[in-house]
């Protein structure tokens, strides 16, 4: 993956400043109101497959609405290291109150086992971290790449409007007027603040069940 700018590297630091800045009291509002709006998307709701992420510090935690996900019936996964030098990750069951493991970046993550995990394109959903985002649903993230990789089949022009949804979580703060995007880049479809759902992209209408 290309190095990133002097520019970007300066962004990233700002927004990761920003987000810190965020005093306890508003983060854990904020929260509340980010799982208010993926309850009003349907995100966890009965017999969905939904892979969360597990907040590294100064990231939006969506750990306080996860249990009400659980006994609502939604499926959690969660994602796991299994190659740094190849930038792979795959998602394994998760549960609020299981033992997890702490991997190299210091993020918690499912541990190692004969759990069944998921292929990309069997999700409903992907709740996606970042640092910054716009309205085109271009996503600024650490740089690791990770999650790029794992869902770089949503570049497939044939794939584009298949499942997995792609929702970003994100402080309203976080927001940049553009973000240049990368080849390697995969958009959202959504991104999901304390103020608003923002439509990244314009989606057909949901099958009919």
């Amino acid at each position: 993956m290309v190095q990133p700018t002097a520019d970007i590297r300066a962004m990233r630091l700002h927004l990761r400043r920003l987000r810190r800045s965020i005093p306890r009291a508003e983060r854990l509002a904020a929260e509340r109101a980010m799982h208010r709006h993926l309850r009003q998307m349907r995100v966890f709701r009965p017999g969905a497959r939904v892979a969360i992420y597990l907040s590294m510090p100064g990231e939006a935690s969506l750990a306080a609405g996860l249990g009400a996900a659980v006994r609502a019936g939604t499926r959690l996964y969660a994602p796991r290291i299994t190659s740094p030098r190849r930038l792979e990750m795959i998602f394994l069951p998760y549960a609020p109150g299981v033992r997890t493991s702490a991997n190299m970046l210091g993020i918690a993550e499912p541990r190692a086992g004969a759990s069944p995990r998921l292929r990309v394109a069997e999700f409903d959903a992907i709740v996606v971290p970042l640092l910054g985002f716009d309205r085109r649903g271009v996503r600024l993230g650490m740089g690791a790449g990770y999650y790029d990789r794992a869902l770089r089949r949503r570049l497939d022009p044939a794939r584009a409007w298949r499942r997995p949804r792609l929702v970003g979580v994100a402080y309203a703060c976080q927001e940049l007027p553009s973000i240049d995007a990368a080849p390697w880049d995969v958009p959202l479809d959504y991104v999901v603040t304390e103020t608003e759902i923002v439509r990244c992209v314009t989606l057909p209408p949901p099958p009919s069940r």
